[in-house]
């Protein structure tokens, strides 16, 4: 299993934007749809946004217009841009494929606090 790595979060007021990473080293990021997942307390981990191989992209309503997927398979990477944040955004941010692949272990996460 390759371990995934997440970075990137942090403590924004709203309206701001945050740019999250994810890493893969050494994996075959590159035939999964990968996606990224957010977590709150006390709920499971729920699919925010997808990105197929051939780079077409979903969203969840509630990030449509304000978060943008985007993937590097040379450097092994996912990325999540996330503009306009809402306090309702705030969550643990993970990476994984779509549905989550047994090829990849859950990261530790970054954590995303935006404050009204």
């Amino acid at each position: 299993q390759v371990q995934l790595v997440e970075s990137g979060g942090g403590a924004v007021q709203a309206g701001e934007s945050l740019r999250l990473s994810c890493a893969a080293p050494g994996s075959i990021l590159n035939i999964y749809v990968m996606a990224w997942y957010r977590q709150t307390q006390g709920n499971g981990r729920k699919l925010v946004a997808s990105i197929s191989t051939d780079g077409s992209t979903k969203y969840v309503d509630s990030v449509k217009g304000r978060f943008t997927i985007s993937r590097d398979n040379d450097k092994r990477m996912v990325y999540l841009q996330m503009d306009n944040l809402k306090p309702e955004d705030s969550a643990v941010y993970y990476c994984n494929a779509d549905p989550p692949a047994w090829a990849f272990s859950w990261g530790q996460g970054t954590q995303v606090t935006v404050s009204s």
